[in-house]
């Protein structure tokens, strides 16, 4: 009689070692009044900053416990990014730069990193897209990749696929990622949900990275 493989809970793989926290795009460009989105897209960027407490939380945490905090910011100059992204801005008729380097859209919002903990910038809407995010999290020898941050159904989604495409297992913190179109975030929760991760709670990882549950 064949045994039934046990499958680790995500608990057991929070506080395996091998897990990281990434911080998506909590740039001003996404998340503030006057940034790209609100000025130039014409989005509501209001529930950016309804996040940022979880998303201390979870940093604290993480930091605490000794758990790597990566961070992913953009840079979307037209010479850098894809040529299918450019002719999209192009149709729109669209100018104006998103996180230009140097600029106060490019700044952290709401969250920022300490000097020693990595930050990758990309210039596609994947985390991995011709980045070394997957070369850093292979240095650290991570397997578990905990997600915060914006767009939901963008820069979150497009990267857990990447990540699970690559190999890792991927949990979504669903009250630490926010979206400027909510039908758009429920529908990416729900997408992940099925097929590229698992959601939970900032609690629920906060918890897990306690001193108690790592002990």
């Amino acid at each position: 009689m064949t045994a039934t493989k046990t499958v680790a809970s995500l608990s057991e793989l929070l506080t395996s070692g091998s897990a990281a926290l990434v911080i998506v795009d909590m740039q001003n460009d996404f998340c503030a009044p006057g940034g790209y989105i609100d000025a130039v897209m014409g989005k509501d960027v209001a529930a950016a900053a309804t996040i940022c407490d979880n998303l201390t939380a979870l940093v604290s945490a993480a930091r605490a416990a000794g758990v790597p905090v990566v961070w992913i910011g953009s840079d979307y100059s037209p010479e850098r990014i894809p040529v299918a992204m450019k002719r999209k801005l192009d149709q729109r008729a669209i100018t104006a730069v998103c996180c230009e380097p140097g600029t106060w859209g490019a700044q952290w919002f709401g969250v920022t990193p300490m000097p020693n903990e990595s930050v990758v910038i990309k210039h596609a809407y994947s985390g991995f897209s011709n980045t070394p995010l997957h070369g850093v999290l292979q240095e650290k020898n991570i397997e578990t990749l905990v997600f915060g941050g914006v767009q939901t159904q963008v820069c979150v989604e497009s990267t857990v696929r990447e990540a699970h495409s690559l190999g890792y297992i991927a949990a979504v913190v669903k009250d630490a990622v926010a979206s400027h179109t909510p039908p758009l975030h429920e529908a990416s929760l729900m997408n992940m949900q099925f097929l590229f991760g698992e959601l939970c709670e900032t609690t629920d990882v906060v918890a897990q990275w306690a001193p108690q549950s790592l002990s």
